[in-house]
């Protein structure tokens, strides 16, 4: 068994001596010229006494980058020269690849300027899961940084306005109205105060007279990648259209719920399906009287103009955000109020401080911020942590609660993760958890091993300059 070192600064006095100086730099009005005559490495030692030092941060340098892929989220680890680590995620479904080629543009850095790494690699990343690698990079880097300083992410991002984060449950489609309603119950009685619900136009397309054009594509499947089907084209191009017989089916699901759960929680709407503004305007006044917390993604977040169209028609709040990378990507909508609520997901929009400022520019505009998550319970903590430190945060999804082992990953924190649909924000340092190794071995993915070695991204190919 490796034994764990323990690094000292080259500076440092015994604990005696620390103690010492300490209870004289606290006596009264001499503390502060008892501590001026002392010598230098008495006063760092005094002043820095909490910091978890290792061999000195500013001799912290990355030397390695791996990864462990659990099921469809590649979990990124970043080593350094002084046994500390960093941990986080590439987007759920993405490719570790999108991590992987950032590893030579950081060799021999410094993890705790993160700031600075983070201006070299964010050029790689794009929206949806492309973004997933430098938002991985970037939060395995806050990680390390908080268990080299001692303290909780919280605190790097400029401290906390709740010492507990609101969770939000997401509920994947079932078929029959009255047993998805049931499923929505149970996540209530289990301690969820938000929920969403995911219904789309795929409940209803064999009942005959609900939906027109429909014959060009195969089985209204959202999630086909290939180009050219209905999952890979844009909402507006299907030309797919709700009939008024359709609009009554699909709001049987909601009174269902309605019914079911009461009124005081609220429930958002998701995977309505692919269909241009006309028809998403038609069922979202449908919608209004079951008072529906927000209507998600109804087209692709790309079209300003439309979502705009939208908001203003129908009196539900609406929300987009998943796959835009970056604060810039938010822009649009929030500086034309396009939307009422942004919906950034961590682990594509750029990690942890990123998301930040994406919050923070929405609330100069006056809109909320929800936080969509659907990756390891690593950067789930860690986006607590980030809900912690925004002030117009609503609520973070939890996206594996159907997941038996899903927290069964990680060590460190007390579990159920989620109680009473909130979670406690960590005070340890970094995000506050470890792996499960064992566990993680369990679940990796099939011929994988567990953080193998990843020689062959060492060595930087390309000129990455984007000016002449």
């Amino acid at each position: 068994m490796k034994t764990k070192r323990t690094f000292k600064s080259e500076t440092s006095v015994s604990s005696s001596d620390r103690r010492s100086f300490l209870k004289k730099a606290g006596l009264g009005g001499l503390g502060l010229g008892m501590m001026l005559r002392s010598p230098l490495e008495e006063q760092i030692e005094a002043l820095t006494g909490e910091v978890n030092r290792y061999s000195g941060p500013a001799n912290l340098r990355i030397t390695d980058m791996r990864i462990a892929q659990v099921g469809n989220v590649p979990i990124v680890k970043i080593l350094t020269n002084q046994d500390v680590y960093g941990l986080g995620d590439v987007r759920d479904g993405a490719d570790p690849r999108y991590a992987l080629m950032l590893k030579s543009r950081i060799l021999g850095e410094n993890p705790c300027n993160v700031e600075k790494i983070f201006k070299i690699i964010r050029q790689f990343g794009n929206h949806g899961r492309q973004g997933g690698g430098v938002s991985g990079v970037e939060m395995a880097l806050w990680d390390l940084t908080g268990k080299v300083y001692g303290v909780p992410l919280y605190q790097l991002l400029g401290g906390k306005y709740r010492d507990r984060v609101r969770i939000y449950v997401d509920t994947p489609t079932v078929r029959e109205p009255g047993e998805f309603a049931e499923k929505m119950k149970e996540r209530l009685v289990r301690g969820f105060t938000i929920m969403k619900m995911d219904i789309g136009i795929g409940l209803i397309r064999d009942i005959p007279g609900t939906l027109t054009n429909t014959g060009p594509w195969d089985g209204l499947r959202g999630w086909d990648p290939t180009r050219g089907t209905y999952g890979s084209t844009m909402h507006p191009f299907t030309r797919v259209q709700i009939t008024e017989k359709g609009i009554e089916e699909m709001v049987k699901y909601v009174a269902a719920m309605r019914q079911a759960i009461g009124w005081e929680i609220p429930v958002g709407i998701d995977h309505v399906g692919h269909m241009g503004v006309n028809s998403m305007i038609r069922l979202g006044k449908a919608f209004e009287p079951y008072n529906i917390a927000w209507l998600e993604d109804l087209i692709p977040w790309q079209y300003t103009d439309q979502w705009k169209e939208i908001s203003r028609a129908i009196d539900i709040p609406t929300l987009t955000g998943e796959d835009i990378y970056l604060k810039d990507g938010f822009r649009d909508l929030i500086e034309n109020r396009a939307v009422d609520i942004i919906h950034p997901d961590p682990v594509t929009a750029g990690g942890y401080l990123e998301t930040k400022r994406i919050g923070d520019f929405a609330e100069e505009h006056g809109i909320a911020m929800a936080l969509h998550h659907a990756s390891s319970p690593v950067t789930f903590i860690g986006c607590v942590h980030t809900a912690a430190a925004t002030e117009n945060f609503i609520a973070l999804e939890h996206h594996s609660v159907d997941n038996p082992w899903w927290e069964d990953l990680v060590t460190g924190l007390d579990k159920p993760l989620v109680k009473d649909g909130y979670v406690e924000v960590p005070e340890k340092p970094g995000v506050g958890l470890e792996l499960n190794e064992e566990a993680v071995k369990e679940h990796l993915r099939k011929g994988e091993e567990l953080f193998a070695p990843t020689d062959e991204w060492n060595q930087l190919r390309s000129w990455d300059r984007q000016w002449s």
